[in-house]
């Protein structure tokens, strides 16, 4: 099993989770985010000076088999890609084990995807 997670521009979301609900990944979760890059910008209104580095993103976070892995990084690569910097990133990790609290289902069984 695998943990993906990927912070995405806000404007790309709803292509993100509508291309991971086609490749079958049935449960994520979501958050609003704030980031910031290499750019650094400063914007001055009114005689007051304002940091505009920190961006507004959604951070995206599953778990899903390892069978699943592959076609979950390319729904968010095809459907977040503008092309532009700041187009977000994507992180893999290992999860050592899974445990469904209703049933009591451990490992993949306790997954939803496929």
């Amino acid at each position: 099993m695998k943990k993906i997670e990927a912070i995405i521009r806000k404007s790309k979301f709803m292509e993100v989770r509508n291309a991971l609900h086609e490749a079958e990944i049935e449960f994520l979760s979501w958050w609003d985010v704030k980031g910031q890059g290499n750019a650094t910008q400063g914007l001055i209104f009114r005689g007051i000076a304002y940091d505009i580095n920190a961006i507004d993103r959604i951070f995206i976070s599953f778990v899903v088999r390892d069978v699943n892995v592959q076609k979950s990084i390319d729904a968010i690569l095809k459907s977040a890609y503008t092309g532009e910097s700041g187009d977000g990133r994507i992180f893999v990790s290992d999860i050592q084990q899974s445990i469904r609290i209703r049933t009591g289902d451990y490992g993949d069984e306790s997954l939803y995807n496929k």
